[in-house]
């Protein structure tokens, strides 16, 4: 029924996707032969060839992401150039297009997911410089090929700085941080080493109680990759000439060509409307941690000391300290408890399966309904030196019926960086490492429960990239939820739950510093946006992200901070000139998640509609007309406002 994941074969999976494009190429060929053409008897396979190929290529860049090596690396940096020039010729394929405008004008039978298929198909070839001359069209495939490349080049740029850093510390250096975190760090000779991989870097950052030691990683980790400012500058560069080749005044407009949201100054109008209201109130919340680092002892309150007395101030205001939920938040029981919640919430069950996986650590999942198997998970949720940093969900195969009428269930893989299980302890997760396991389980739910029957429009794929966090903050916000909190979080050693006062505590603290955090995500958005609406230098670059920082930043970092060198997202991530879409979509998301609270969260009838009229249907229709259905109306900033906790 699923295919296993062979880990150990990247030269074969290599020989395999080059095969698979000469082998789509043919059956291209034959296809347009074909005397009357209709979405069964080209759309269908069509479907089916790309998504074999996307099936293969995913594989590869699985694996360089959580397997990275000099081998896994290679293959990828040979392979990507070639896939570029392929969905860049696919892209500009006159004769391809044409068929799609005559199924269009000729084929009336088609269903809503068709249509919306053939309807994104069409935009996309135009968006892919379809009808351009042959002079522009190698300009087009040219930017293309060395975006690709750059954008390889931008994210294992970071890697390799990430993995190059190390603190060593002496014990001195280490005194009152939390048990967890020190074995994490111990190292054979009895000393502690900290690193730029996240858990290890915020641990320190947190708890760490040597201010230098702070700042050096601090400097370290905002100033890795400083090679990836030429790289910046020419990604964007070549995104201005794309968007130009294609009719657009600037990428920032071409972005928006496939989002909701309708054009840049809609988009920064909905940032600074959010920036207006919060950052009175963050300015507020940042002169009490000044006032509470002054009374500590720290008068000059500085970058890589804010997380360290934001944490103590929590813990003085709340009684609350992330630390101590630890043990109740152990790796493979809050997955179960997840797990639990998720069944009870969506009337899905989860079996855990044993088949091959890349790590011993990974962990995989059948998901049922009504008793039938219907998708596929893998976690990978320990952090290791040879995965990327971050969590993400990775779409493998997306459900589909292809054109023999034969089913694909969907496959998906959950990838996180979270602590590391020793012989002494298990992998303890803080509180945020279980927000960010739901969000990415709200990703890859999206994705797996798919009902849609055409693999162009069916999970994740063809949904508008503004709306596709929806379900995952959505799923977040739960975790503050006393319900859902007692279902998953037992202690480690005596299974014990978490005592209420915990819980209390924690959905007390839940919006602490919450504006700060809110401004801190415009800086990022507005940032964005403005960048792609030209081709700013290096230097010019530096200068805008001043700008916006003067606009809506209440903390200003120090000269040296470079974070746009290691701005994975926009540079290599597929968020260019979409930063904007978290904000967005959790626009929708606070609106639908207090429907839910308002109604009761295990509402049964809820629940089910928001399956299957958001989970369900996938990308088969635009992202707002599912919001609308399932809500009732537009979504209103005052519930984001509410759910920021800052006053409308």
């Amino acid at each position: 029924m699923f295919p296993d994941f062979i880990e150990d074969n990247l030269l074969e999976k290599e020989i395999a996707i080059l095969g698979q494009m000469d082998a789509n190429l043919k059956t291209l060929d034959s296809l347009l032969k074909l005397p009357n053409l209709t979405f069964a008897n080209f759309l269908k396979p069509y479907q089916s060839i790309q998504t074999n190929l996307s099936d293969l290529s995913t594989e590869i860049s699985h694996l360089n992401s959580v397997k990275n090596s000099e081998e896994s690396q290679a293959v990828y940096a040979r392979i990507l150039p070639k896939l570029t020039e392929y969905y860049t010729n696919l892209g500009q394929n006159e004769a391809i297009f044409s068929a799609l405008l005559k199924i269009e004008s000729l084929d009336q039978n088609l269903t809503s997911e068709q249509k919306q298929v053939l309807k994104n198909e069409i935009r996309d070839f135009r968006l892919s410089g379809v009808g351009l001359s042959a002079e522009k069209k190698e300009a087009f495939k040219q930017i293309q090929i060395r975006l690709s490349d750059l954008s390889n080049q931008f994210s294992q740029n970071v890697l390799n700085a990430t993995n190059s850093f190390e603190m060593i510390l002496e014990s001195e250096d280490v005194i009152g941080m939390p048990e967890g975190d020190l074995l994490s760090a111990k190292t054979e000779d009895g000393k502690y080493k900290f690193t730029l991989h996240f858990p290890s870097y915020i641990a320190y950052m947190t708890y760490g109680p040597n201010r230098e030691k702070r700042e050096i990683l601090y400097r370290a980790s905002t100033t890795k990759a400083p090679e990836n400012g030429k790289i910046l500058e020419e990604i964007l560069r070549l995104k201005k000439e794309q968007a130009e080749l294609l009719g657009y005044p600037s990428y920032a407009h071409l972005s928006l060509a496939t989002k909701v949201a309708e054009s840049p100054e809609q988009v920064l109008e909905f940032l600074r409307k959010l920036a207006e209201k919060s950052k009175p109130i963050a300015l507020h919340e940042f002169e009490i941690l000044k006032k509470f680092a002054e009374s500590e002892g720290c008068p000059d309150l500085k970058s890589h000391d804010v997380i360290f007395y934001s944490e103590k101030l929590k813990k003085s205001s709340f009684q609350y300290e992330e630390e101590k939920y630890r043990p109740y938040l152990e790796k493979e029981s809050v997955v179960r408890g997840m797990f639990q919640f998720l069944e009870s919430l969506l009337s899905i069950q989860f079996q855990e399966i044993k088949t091959r996986v890349w790590h011993p650590s990974v962990l995989c999942y059948e998901i049922l309904t009504q008793n039938m198997v219907r998708a596929r998970l893998y976690l990978d949720l320990e952090a290791r030196s040879e995965k990327k940093g971050g969590a993400w969900m990775h779409n493998w195969k997306p459900h589909f019926i292809d054109e023999t009428g034969q089913e694909t269930l969907p496959i998906a893989f959950v990838v996180g960086n979270f602590p590391v299980a020793s012989k002494d302890q298990p992998s303890l997760l803080k509180p945020s490492d279980v927000v960010t396991l739901f969000h990415e389980l709200g990703h890859a739910l999206h994705h797996l429960l798919s009902r849609v029957n055409e693999a162009f429009v069916s999970g994740v794929n063809g949904v508008e990239w503004d709306a596709v966090e929806f379900p995952s903050q959505f799923l977040e916000n739960f975790v503050y939820e006393p319900k859902v909190l007692a279902l998953f979080a037992k202690h480690y050693l005596t299974g014990e739950t978490i005592p209420q006062e915990y819980i209390d505590t924690k959905v007390k603290a839940k919006n602490f510093q919450s504006a700060l955090g809110v401004v801190r995500q415009l800086e990022f958005a507005i940032f964005d946006m403005l960048i792609h609406e030209g081709s700013p230098s290096e230097a010019e670059v530096q200068e805008i992200l001043n700008k916006v920082r003067e606009e809506v930043a209440v903390i200003t970092p120090p000269n040296y901070n470079k974070f746009q060198n290691s701005f994975s997202h926009i540079f290599s991530g597929g968020y260019a000139a979409g930063y904007y879409s978290y904000k967005w979509a959790e626009l929708m998301s606070a609106n639908a998640f207090y429907k839910f609270v308002d109604q009761g969260i295990f509402s049964e009838s809820l629940a089910n509609q928001f399956r299957q009229d958001i989970l369900e249907k996938g990308g088969s229709e635009s992202a707002m007309v599912l919001f609308r259905r399932f809500y009732g109306k537009d979504p209103e900033l005052e519930a984001l406002l509410r759910l920021n906790g800052i006053a409308a």
